[in-house]
C-alpha cells in the first residue's frame, strides 16, 4: 500500500457509584441512555468469579473480595455473573451494607439475604432455627434472651446457608458494623461450608488509614480459599466500546480520547458523559454536584488547598503548591493531609501528588470565583517563570503560557504561547504546535502591538501555523490557513515561500479528495524552478514528485530527476537523500517491484545513515509496498514496522505512520496473522487520520471483519465507500475499494446485486493501471459471474443459467485478463482463480491453490481448497473432497473466518462427512437455560424483536441475552456462535 499523499462519608457516598443497574437513584436523571446493557472490559474477572463457583460446586469453600474505587462496576459485575446463573441449579441471595453513623447497621446484609430467601420459600427453609434468625428477622416473633450465645446465630446463619449451592453477594463491606464482619469472618474461617460462593464486593477508595476493613481484610487474605479480586479502569478500547453501546453508534476517536482523558476508564463516568448532551463538552450538571458534595465536607483549609491545587493540574509537586498557596508549611502539610486521607489526592512513586480523579479536578477548578480563578493562574505563571524546575523537564514553557492564557493577561500570553510553540516544534509535537499557534492567532487582534512583542509579521505566523497544522494532521484547518497565506503573498517576488504553499496544500486538496490538485503542482513547480537553489528548494521539488507520481509517473520521475540534479549540486546530505527517496519512490511505478526494491533499500539505508527521518519512513512505505507485490510478506511487514517507532517520534504517526501501519496490516493479513493486524488498525484508527487517510485502515479493517462474519463489517464497507462520492481518490484507494465494494456484495442473498456492483468497478476508467488490485477486482468479479450462473464457452461467449439478462460479465472478464500482466505469486494466483471461477473443473482449481500455495496468503488458500473440494465432490471424488475440506477447515479456524468454516461445514453435510468430533463442555456450566432458548432462536436466524416476541420479553432483553451468549462462546457475531453451538451440541434437548 503506497502513500500516494501525505471517597469518604457523605451525600455522594450514599448515591453508590458502582451501583450502575438499579433502576433507582441519579442515573434517572439522565434522558440518554443511562447505562450500558453489555459489560465491557469484565471478561476475566467474570472468569475468576465463575472458577470461584466451580470450585464451590466441587465442595471447596470459596470466597471473592471484589475491590475497586466507586464506580468502577463492583455491583455491575456482580450482577452480571448472577444473571449467568441457572436458577435451577445454583441460588442466589444478596444482602447490603448501609451507612448510618460510624458503622453500619448490625447484621444488614444477612438480614437482607434471610428475609429475601423466607420470601421466595416459606419457613421451612429456615430448617428450624426461627427462633435464633428472630435477631436478624424480627417477623419471626420475639428473639431470645439477651444474654442468649452469639454463636447459636452464627451456627443457625451457617446452617442455613449450607443448603447448596448457594451464591451470597454482600455489597458495600466498607460500610459494615463489626456484628457483620465478625459473622462473615466465622463463616469463612470456622464453617467453610462446601457449597457456598461467598462474593463481597467494597470501595477501595473508602479505607482510609484508620478504616477497620483494612485489618480484617488482611486476616481474610491469609485464609484458603479467599481471592483478592481488585477492579481496574477500563482502557481506551474498553471505553470506546462502551460508548458505542450508550450512544448506539461508533463514537469517533476524537470524542473517545476526550471522554477517555476525563473519565479515566471510570464506567459510571463516562456514562455520565455519554448521557449528557454534548459528551465532549462540561461535565454533567448532575455529576458535577457529586463531585463537589465531597469537597463541601472537607474542613475549610484542606477545601482551599484543594482548589489551589486544582489550578496548577492533576499532578503537582510539593515545592509549586506551597509557593503558590503562601500558607505556612505546618499548615499546609495539615491540610494535604486531609486531602490524601480523603482519597481526593494521592501521591505518586516520585514523591509528587496526584488527583485521584481529573474529574474531581476539573469540577473544583471550574467552581473557582472569576477574581480567584485568574489570581491563581496569574500565580502559577509567575512562580514557575521564576522556578522553571518546578514542573516536569521541558513542560516550563507550555505551563507559562496556560496559566497567563487562563488569568486573561493578553500580552504574557501572546509571547509566551509562541514560546512554547517553537519549544513543541523542536519536540516534534505538532499537535501541540498548532494548538499553541491557533491561540496566538487569536490574541493577535487583541494585543495592539503583536508584530513588536513577536518579532515577525501576520504572514509568517500565518505559514508557520499552516505547516504546524500539516505536520499535526489538522488538515482542514491547514486548508484556511494556507489559502490566508497565499492571499496575503505576493507569489512572484517570494517563489520559493509561495512554491512551499502550494506544495502544502496540494497536499491537503489530495488528502481531502477535493481534487487532484494538478494546477497547484504545475504552479508550483514553475515557481519553485524560479526560486533561488538549495536544500529548501530540493526538498520541496522531492515532496512534488512524490505528489505528481500518484497521478502522473513519468513526470513525477522528471520533477524527481530535477531535484536529483539540483542536490547533486548543493552537495547538501539531507537534501540528496530526500531526492534519492522521491526518485525511487516515482520509479516504483514505472518499473518492476523487483528493479524499484534495490533503489529504494539504497535510499532508506542512506536516510538512516543521514538522520533524515521524514525520508526514512517515506521510503520505508514503497520498500514494504514493493515487498508485498513480490509476496515477501514477512519481509513486507518488518519494514512497515520498522518506520514506526520514527514515525511517532517525529510527528508524523497520523500521516506517514498511518500508511506503514496499513501496510504492516496488509501483510499480517496476508501472512494469517489477523489478530495482530487488527490490532495494528486499531491503533491508525485511534490516531484519527485526517480525510483519505482514514482509507486504508477503514478498508482493511471491514476486509478482516467481512471475513470473520462480524455484524460490524457492514459498517466498515459503508464509510470507506463513501470515499468513492469524493471528487478526487487516488488509482490505488479507488480500485481498492470497488473491490472491498464487490467482496461486501457477494454475500448478498441476490447473485444480481454483485453481478451489478462487478460490472460497474469494470467500467473503472483507470481499472487497468495497476494490476496488483486490478487482478483482485478481476477475481472476485469472476466469483460473481460464477454464481450468476454465467459460464465462458470455448469461442468466448458468455451466457446464464439464472434466469439473469445476459451482461456479457463473464466474457468481459475473461477479455480483460487476457491482456492483464501477471508479474508477481498474487498476480498469478488471482489469474488462476479468475479462469477457475470462469471454466470450473478440479484441474484449474487445483492450480489455482497451488497457486495461492505458492503466494503464501493464508485466506486465499483457504477459499481455494473450498472451492476445489465443490469440484471434486461434482466430479464423484469423495476422498479429494475430504482432504480439501480438512485442510481449508484447519486454515479458516484458526483465522476466525466463520463464512468460510460454514460454506465448508455446510459441504461435509452434503457430502455426508462428519468432521472430527469436537468435546462438549458442560451446558449448566456454560449457559443458563434461557440463554440456550435464546441461542436457538438464534440459530433458527431470528431477529432480536422476533426472538423477544417468542419468548415475551423486551427487544433490549433480547440484544443482552444476545450479547452474553456471544461473549460466553468467545465468538464474535450471531453466525458463528451459531455454528458453534451446533458443534458443541448446545442446541440438543
Amino acid at each position: 500500500m503506497t502513500a500516494a499523499t501525505f471517597g469518604g462519608p457523605g451525600p455522594a457516598a450514599d448515591l453508590g457509584f458502582e451501583n450502575l443497574s438499579y433502576p433507582h437513584g441519579m442515573l434517572d436523571l439522565m434522558t440518554a441512555q443511562a447505562h450500558s446493557e453489555v459489560l465491557v472490559g469484565r471478561e476475566a474477572d467474570l472468569a475468576v468469579l465463575r472458577d470461584a463457583l466451580k470450585r464451590a460446586r466441587h465442595a471447596e469453600p470459596s470466597t471473592v473480595l471484589v475491590g475497586g474505587e466507586a464506580g468502577v462496576g463492583k455491583t455491575r459485575l456482580v450482577e452480571e455473573f448472577c444473571r449467568g446463573l441457572d436458577p435451577g441449579s445454583v441460588r442466589v441471595l444478596a444482602g447490603q451494607c448501609l451507612e448510618l453513623g460510624e458503622e453500619g447497621l448490625p447484621f444488614a446484609p444477612f438480614a437482607g439475604a434471610l428475609r429475601e430467601l423466607l420470601r421466595a420459600g416459606g419457613r421451612e427453609v429456615l430448617d428450624g432455627h426461627e427462633q435464633e434468625l428472630a435477631r436478624l428477622l424480627p417477623e419471626l416473633g420475639p428473639p431470645p434472651e439477651a444474654d442468649a450465645r452469639r454463636g447459636l446465630l452464627f451456627e443457625a446463619v451457617a446452617a442455613v446457608l449450607g443448603r447448596g449451592p448457594l451464591v451470597l453477594v454482600i455489597e458495600d463491606l466498607h460500610w459494615s458494623d463489626r456484628s457483620t464482619r465478625d459473622l462473615i469472618a466465622f463463616l469463612v474461617r470456622a464453617a467453610r461450608l462446601p457449597q457456598l460462593l461467598l462474593i463481597i464486593t467494597y470501595r477501595t477508595d473508602e479505607l482510609h488509614r484508620g478504616h477497620p476493613l483494612r485489618p480484617f481484610l488482611g486476616e481474610l487474605d491469609r485464609v484458603r480459599g479467599v481471592l483478592r479480586l481488585e477492579l481496574d479502569r477500563l482502557d481506551r478500547e474498553g471505553t470506546a466500546e462502551m460508548l458505542g453501546h450508550l450512544l448506539g453508534a461508533e463514537p469517533g476517536p476524537r470524542l473517545v480520547d476526550a471522554i477517555n482523558e476525563r473519565a479515566q476508564g471510570n464506567p459510571f463516568f463516562i456514562e455520565q458523559f455519554a448521557g449528557a448532551a454534548d459528551p465532549a463538552c462540561d461535565i454533567p450538571g448532575s455529576l458535577r454536584d457529586l463531585l463537589l458534595a465531597r469537597v463541601d465536607l472537607l474542613p475549610e483549609p484542606a477545601q482551599r488547598v484543594l482548589r489551589v491545587a486544582a489550578v496548577g493540574g492533576t499532578r503537582f509537586g510539593h515545592e509549586l503548591l506551597a509557593r503558590v498557596a503562601g500558607m505556612d508549611e505546618a499548615a499546609l502539610e495539615s491540610a494535604l493531609r486531609v486531602v490524601v486521607a480523603a482519597q481526593f489526592v494521592m501521591v505518586d512513586g516520585d514523591g509528587d501528588y496526584e488527583f485521584r480523579h481529573a474529574l474531581v479536578r476539573e469540577a473544583v477548578h471550574d467552581d473557582l470565583l472569576p477574581g480567584e480563578h485568574s489570581r491563581l493562574h496569574a500565580r502559577y505563571a509567575q512562580a514557575v517563570e521564576a522556578e522553571p524546575h518546578l514542573v516536569a523537564a521541558g513542560r516550563a514553557a507550555a505551563e507559562v503560557a496556560h496559566h497567563w492564557h487562563a488569568a486573561k493577561d493578553r500580552p504574557r500570553a501572546l509571547v509566551t504561547a509562541k514560546i512554547a510553540a517553537d519549544e513543541a516544534k523542536c519536540r516534534f509535537a505538532y499537535g501541540e504546535q498548532a494548538r499553541l499557534l491557533d491561540r496566538v492567532l487569536q490574541l493577535w487582534e487583541e494585543v495592539p502591538d503583536a508584530e513588536t512583542l513577536l518579532g515577525l509579521d501576520h504572514l509568517d505566523l500565518l505559514e508557520e501555523s499552516a505547516m504546524a497544522a500539516v505536520d499535526s494532521g489538522e488538515y482542514s484547518r491547514a486548508l484556511s490557513l494556507t489559502r490566508a497565506a497565499l492571499g496575503d503573498l505576493d507569489c512572484e517576488a517570494e517563489p520559493l515561500r509561495a512554491g512551499r504553499l502550494l506544495v502544502r496544500r496540494a497536499k491537503l486538496l489530495r488528502s481531502a479528495g477535493k481534487s487532484d490538485a494538478a494546477a497547484e503542482c504545475d504552479e508550483a513547480f514553475r515557481l519553485l524552478t524560479r526560486a533561488p537553489h538549495g536544500p529548501e528548494r530540493v526538498r520541496l521539488l522531492a515532496e512534488l514528485a512524490h505528489l505528481i507520481s500518484a497521478v502522473d509517473g513519468d513526470r513525477g520521475a522528471e520533477v524527481a530527476q530535477v531535484a536529483m540534479t539540483d542536490a547533486n549540486e548543493s552537495g547538501d546530505l539531507v537534501a540528496i537523500v530526500s531526492a534519492e527517496v522521491a526518485y525511487g519512490s516515482s520509479c516504483s511505478g514505472r518499473q518492476t517491484a523487483n528493479e524499484a526494491l534495490p533503489v529504494m533499500r539504497e535510499a532508506v539505508d542512506r536516510a538512516r545513515a543521514a538522520g533524515d527521518f521524514p525520508s526514512f519512513t517515506r521510503g520505508l512505505i514503497s520498500v514494504s509496498d514493493s515487498l508485498f507485490e513480490l509476496g515477501r510478506y514477512e519481509e513486507s511487514a518488518a519494514a512497515a514496522a520498522e518506520g514506526l517507532p520514527d514515525a511517532g517520534r517525529i510527528g508524523v504517526g497520523r500521516t506517514t505512520g498511518v500508511y506503514l501501519l496499513a501496510n504492516h496490516a496488509e501483510a499480517l493479513i496476508a501472512l494469517g496473522r489477523w489478530d495482530e493486524a487488527d490490532t495494528r488498525l486499531a491503533e491508525a484508527a485511534r490516531l484519527d487520520p485526517p480525510e483519505s487517510m482514514a482509507l486504508p485502515w477503514l478498508r482493511l479493517r471491514a476486509r478482516i471483519r467481512l471475513a470473520r462474519g462480524r455484524d460490524d463489517a457492514e459498517s466498515l464497507v459503508a464509510r470507506s465507500l463513501t470515499f468513492l462520492r469524493r471528487p478526487y481518490l487516488s488509482t490505488e484507494g479507488r480500485l481498492a475499494t470497488l473491490d472491498l465494494g464487490l467482496t461486501a456484495a457477494l454475500t448478498d442473498p441476490d447473485p444480481a446485486v454483485a453481478v451489478r456492483t462487478a460490472l460497474a468497478a469494470l467500467a473503472e476508467p483507470s481499472f487497468e493501471v495497476l494490476p496488483r488490485y486490478a487482478w483482485s477486482l478481476l477475481a472476485h468479479a469472476a466469483a460473481a459471474a460464477a454464481r450468476a450462473g454465467y459460464a465462458v464457452s470455448s469461442s468466448g461467449a458468455a451466457g446464464s443459467s439464472s434466469g439473469l439478462p445476459d451482461l456479457s460479465l463473464a466474457a468481459r472478464v475473461a477479455e480483460i485478463a487476457a491482456r492483464l500482466p501477471q508479474r508477481y505469486p498474487a498476480e498469478r494466483a488471482f489469474s488462476a482463480e479468475t479462469r477457475a471461477f470462469l471454466e470450473g473443473g478440479a484441474g484449474e482449481w487445483a492450480a489455482a491453490v497451488e497457486a495461492w500455495r505458492s503466494d503464501g496468503h493464508r485466506h486465499e488458500l483457504a477459499s481455494a481448497l473450498v472451492r476445489l473440494a465443490e469440484a471434486h465432490a461434482a466430479a464423484g471424488d469423495r476422498s479429494s473432497a475430504a482432504d480439501a475440506i480438512a485442510e481449508s477447515v484447519a486454515i479458516a479456524s484458526a483465522l476466525g473466518a466463520t463464512p468460510l468454516v460454514e460454506a465448508a461445514d455446510t459441504l461435509n453435510r452434503r457430502l455426508g462427512i462428519r468432521p472430527a468430533s469436537t468435546p462438549v463442555p458442560d451446558r449448566d456450566e456454560l449457559l443458563t437455560a434461557r440463554e440456550r432458548e435464546v441461542l436457538r432462536l438464534v440459530a433458527e436466524g431470528h431477529t432480536n424483536g422476533r426472538i423477544a416476541a417468542d419468548l415475551y420479553i423486551s427487544p433490549k432483553t433480547a440484544s443482552v441475552h444476545v450479547s452474553r451468549i456471544i461473549a460466553k462462546l468467545e465468538v464474535s457475531n450471531r453466525g458463528e456462535a451459531a455454528a458453534v453451538a451446533r458443534r458443541l451440541g448446545l442446541l440438543d434437548d
